[in-house]
């Protein structure tokens, strides 16, 4: 587990997924990558951990960050199912769940996400709603993502719900799945929301 650090302040590392199974059908709620990407960000207040993974091996490394940030930890999660390792790092850091100065939570509700901006460093941290596509780039998750939700959200209107974060002057869109995009980030969000998709 290796952080690469974004700019001074803002990382991101992945980790395998205990869950993963390989040989998923294309598109299926199954099919990501092994690898998930998680977030920290060093905020005014607090040391923020979005969506975080931590392997045995990763401890260590991420005791360190926390050491040297000398601030209070907050966990905070995108979507329910990213639990992830959320629980042992709020034990580990007496941490909290609250949002901190520095950080907006902004609720898709209907898609059942909050995706944080991090304005500090134009960076978008979406869930599961945005992932990186294969070709490089940007895509919305594909339908079968969405058939558990109650809304009955279709991927149109996601799409449509979407779109309020092309207001953002995003630089970096720092993803779960897939290859984050760390340059022209709205250009990139602008295209996975184009009504086709990608």
């Amino acid at each position: 587990m290796d952080f690469d650090e974004i700019r001074p302040g803002l990382w991101r590392w992945t980790a395998v997924h205990p869950e993963w199974k390989p040989d998923q059908k294309p598109d299926s709620p199954g099919d990501w990558p092994p690898d998930v990407g998680c977030v920290a960000y060093r905020g005014p207040d607090a040391l923020v951990l979005i969506d975080p993974l931590v392997d045995e091996d990763g401890w260590p490394k991420l005791d360190a960050l926390v050491e040297s940030s000398g601030k209070p930890v907050r966990v905070l999660l995108t979507i329910p199912w990213h639990e992830r390792s959320r629980r042992a790092a709020l034990d580990r850091y007496s941490g909290s769940d609250a949002v901190p100065n520095g950080v907006e939570a902004m609720e898709i509700q209907r898609a059942g996400e909050v995706v944080f901006w991090i304005p500090e460093h134009r960076a978008l941290v979406p869930g599961d709603r945005i992932l990186g596509a294969l070709e490089g780039g940007l895509r919305v998750c594909p339908e079968s993502w969405l058939r558990y939700l109650d809304s009955g959200l279709t991927g149109v209107e996601l799409r449509a719900e979407l779109r309020r974060l092309l207001d953002l002057p995003v630089e970096f869109v720092l993803v779960s799945h897939g290859e984050s995009v760390l340059e022209h980030g709205r250009e990139a969000l602008w295209a996975a929301l184009e009504p086709e998709g990608r």
